[in-house]
């Protein structure tokens, strides 16, 4: 297997509803199951993009949401088995079970630092035990378990993973950082061409998950955005134009995913709008314009990878938005690829969403996302079409670099370290808004 092919298997999961509450909830619940007896108390800490994606977004089978909620409903009904669908279950009476948690002041929820890696250390307390659950990295990557003032389990670092941190160049620096980050631009689009494509044939995957929250969108009557966008593409899913095609199947999944409906995204770098928007607008193209099963696979592949390296400059999670800037890069590479461009039409292509989107900011997961879908789809389209004209905004210009690599590196430098102190603003202003009601 190729390894760029590894990369997206392993990055690309199933997420039910906003990720960073089916973390919280996935976490709770880890800590749950070491303790006996009835719980008393709840507390999670968490970075500052952990609790910021999660205040306010919606909660799968819940009427609620809110960190709070989902540390509650974790404490409750979730099963950590399932990883970030671990709210697939939740009954009515769990909801209520978990307001009462909510309510009585069992459960805490604090944001203990500001920082784009991801960190969630949550504790749960019954008459007998305390336990403590700690995730670093990634959503579900538990690191450690401390029981009763003992570590029970540690995670160990992976045979791999040594020899990577070992090796070095000829000149004595170190190899580590980002297995994507050694590949070009070039590297990628041949990867990209050349990869059998049974070797990628499970990206197909995301393109029905995503399609199918769509709906459920739609039918729930919740999804006004949605509704929307379908009447102004003539009430089809898919209509003759490509653009508003590919606006209602991204943004509309987008607003089902964050009010919380029950069905799940496929996620890109531990995102479901991530994986919504790196994907949906190829689809709708290649529908539209009445390409092959094998054009949409490959062009999301290129996607994943370009979405990938930037977030992997940015952080999992930081105060821009990763959505629309990072997976949208990706989305508008895949496009332009599908478009018949070649590298140095699609190096344009990043020029000019770096030069246009980066900036967005991040103010957690909520229904302002599916707005956010709906700009980086449309800077998508026209980034492209300037591309293959031969219009781009040039290297000498702003954060422009005169590589594409390095293009994407300095996008992701503006969220980390660049926008740390944004970070520490939204979070501010939302705690302000909670406090005043």
């Amino acid at each position: 297997m190729e390894e760029l092919t590894r990369l997206i298997r392993e990055d690309m999961k199933p997420a039910l509803g906003v990720t960073e509450p089916g973390a919280i909830a996935f976490a709770v619940a880890s800590a749950k199951k070491y303790t006996k007896g009835e719980i008393v108390r709840v507390k999670v800490a968490l970075n500052s993009g952990m609790y910021k994606n999660a205040f306010t977004c919606g909660i799968p089978n819940s009427a609620r949401f809110g960190n709070l909620y989902a540390a509650a409903l974790g404490a409750v009904a979730a099963d950590e088995e399932k990883g970030l669908e671990s709210l697939d279950a939740v009954r009515p009476e769990d909801d209520e079970e978990a307001a009462r948690m909510v309510e009585a002041g069992r459960v805490e929820v604090v944001m203990d630092h500001v920082g784009s890696e991801i960190t969630i250390d949550a504790a749960v307390t019954t008459a007998e035990d305390t336990c403590t659950v700690r995730i670093r990295g990634s959503h579900t990557n538990i690191v450690e378990i401390e029981r009763n003032g003992q570590v029970i389990w540690r995670r160990e670092e992976k045979s791999e993973e040594k020899d990577s941190a070992a090796r070095q160049t000829e000149g004595g620096e170190s190899l580590q950082g980002p297995v994507i980050h050694r590949y070009t631009l070039k590297q990628i689009l041949h990867y990209t061409e050349t990869v059998p494509v049974d070797e990628i044939e499970f990206i197909r995957e995301a393109f029905p998950m995503n399609l199918e929250l769509l709906q459920e969108g739609l039918d729930s009557g919740r999804a006004v955005i949605a509704a929307k966008l379908l009447e102004e593409n003539g009430g089809e899913l898919i209509s003759g134009d490509p653009l508003k095609t590919a606006q209602l199947l991204c943004s509309g999944a987008i607003e089902a995913r964050v009010l919380g409906l029950s069905r799940p995204a496929m996620s890109i770098t531990g995102s479901g709008a991530h994986g919504i928007i790196a994907t949906m607008p190829l689809y709708a193209w290649a529908q539209v314009k009445g390409l092959d099963e094998e054009a949409r696979v490959r062009a999301a592949a290129l996607s994943y990878l370009i979405t990938m390296y930037i977030k992997e400059y940015s952080g999992k999670l930081s105060a821009f938005c990763g959505c629309g800037i990072a997976a949208g890069t990706g989305m508008a590479c895949g496009l332009a690829w599908m478009r018949g461009a070649d590298e140095v039409a699609i190096s344009r292509v990043i020029w000019n969403m770096a030069s246009g989107l980066t900036g967005m900011i991040c103010d957690g997961g909520n229904h302002g996302c599916a707005m956010k879908g709906i700009v980086a789809v449309d800077a998508a389209f026209r980034s492209v079409d300037l591309s293959l004209a031969g219009i781009s905004i040039e290297a000498i210009h702003g954060i422009n670099g005169k590589t594409p690599e390095d293009t994407m590196k300095y996008m992701g430098m503006i969220a980390s370290p660049g926008m740390t102190g944004t970070e520490k603003t939204i979070v501010e202003i939302m705690e302000q808004k909670n406090q005043k009601g």
